[in-house]
């Protein structure tokens, strides 16, 4: 799990230099990004939700007002990692699936040709069925990795099957596109820790099933035409407020920078298990680029050192819940926000702010928290070198 510190030259080139971040002028390797996850990556394919009887609580305002100045279905207060990433590779803000279903009623080429995602706020890897069962808890969505990929497929089989044009177009897509798969598996976890307290071992015992439903997931992907994926791993869900408010019963559970080191521990453990599967794929499919990425180390910077990227408060969170019922959400708001969100980690117990995902994703495309370091694949597909020039 451990990195060097030294960055290739390619990408030092201003990146850090994102106060506030723009979108760059880039000579990017890839057309379009197709994403597959979780609440980590959704920008609003449960936003149509917001007109249920019980809306969920990211259709409020503070959610989104430090970048879209407004609720858009992405779980923080700005952007998230794949809106940094998307941006820095000179490619539009992705659309969200299920916004697009509803909206346009039938995706057209021209929309899967820009890109998708796929990634829906409380999914998990596994079947909610299968989870329901296994663990005995309940999952409050049945929004999956498999039903991801099922959407993928179907949107592919009537747009890129009709003719041998389609296909050879689709697959020209796909070839040139960055293919996301995570991070997911982290709620096929969380359901189960935050229900009660847990027996570690347990919730280890579901990491295989998670990791290899993931890698069955990229193998399908790479079957339909996918030549570079990136695969995150967990987050240091030690570091959740949320947990350590569940967890930290005594201040020997903690490590120095205030983390619960058992459950960063798990989280590891998730992510050595995912990286094993990672090179048996690659194993297989040896023309495919498949990139690791370190959402756990990239993090730890932060939360070890938080003055050297500007945080006052890591592990407290911004947004504090003040009212519980619809009608007081809308009357009085959802929250009482921090004053300086940009100052910290934690949004809203379970999910980072705009100024910590931005860090993540600096630390992706700087180096050296991808593996291999993407531009290493760009490279290799012969296509031009990414230089993220910044303004």
């Amino acid at each position: 799990m451990g990195s060097s510190n030294s960055s290739p030259i390619l990408f030092t080139i201003l990146f850090v230099a994102l106060l506030p971040f723009h979108p760059p002028r880039v000579f990017g390797c890839f057309t379009s990004i197709f994403n597959f996850g979780d609440s980590l990556s959704d920008t609003g394919n449960l936003f149509g939700t917001c007109v249920s009887k019980e809306p969920p609580h990211f259709c409020f305002p503070p959610y989104g007002d430090t970048f879209f100045h407004r609720p858009t279905g992405r779980c923080s207060n700005g952007r998230l990692i794949i809106d940094f990433l998307a941006q820095s590779l000179g490619l539009p803000l992705l659309n969200p699936y299920l916004g697009l279903s509803v909206e346009k009623q039938k995706i057209s080429f021209e929309d899967f040709e820009k890109g998708l995602n796929f990634a829906v706020a409380g999914a998990t890897a596994l079947n909610a069925s299968y989870l329901r069962e296994k663990l005995i808890v309940g999952v409050p969505t049945n929004y999956s990795l498999g039903l991801q990929l099922e959407w993928f497929r179907n949107t592919y089989s009537s747009l890129c099957k009709s003719s041998s044009t389609a296909t050879s177009k689709c697959r020209e897509i796909l070839k040139s596109s960055l293919i996301i798969v995570g991070e997911i598996g982290g709620n096929d976890y969380n359901y189960r820790f935050v229900s009660e307290r847990q027996n570690i071992e347990e919730i280890k015992s579901l990491v295989p099933i998670v990791v290899k439903e993931i890698g069955s997931t990229i193998t399908e992907l790479i079957k339909l035409g996918a030549r570079t994926l990136m695969v995150p791993g967990n987050l240091p869900i030690g570091c959740n407020p949320t947990y350590l408010d569940i967890y930290a019963t005594s201040v020997q559970s903690l490590s120095k920078n205030g983390c619960l080191n058992w459950l960063n521990q798990f989280s590891e453990y998730h992510n050595e298990r995912l990286q094993k599967e990672l090179e048996q794929i690659r194993a297989r499919h040896p023309h495919t680029h498949i990139i690791y990425a370190d959402y756990y180390n990239s993090a730890m910077r932060f939360y070890n050192s938080p003055e050297d990227f500007g945080f006052t408060n890591t592990l407290q969170v911004c947004l504090v819940n003040k009212n519980e019922g619809l009608k007081e959400h809308r009357k009085y708001g959802i929250s009482k926000e921090c004053d300086n969100p940009s100052e910290y980690a934690n949004w809203d117990g379970m999910h980072l702010t705009e100024a910590a995902y931005k860090q993540i994703a600096i630390a992706l495309l700087e180096g050296p928290y991808t593996t291999p370091q993407i531009t290493t694949s760009c490279i290799s597909q012969n296509a031009p070198i990414n230089l993220l020039q910044l303004q």
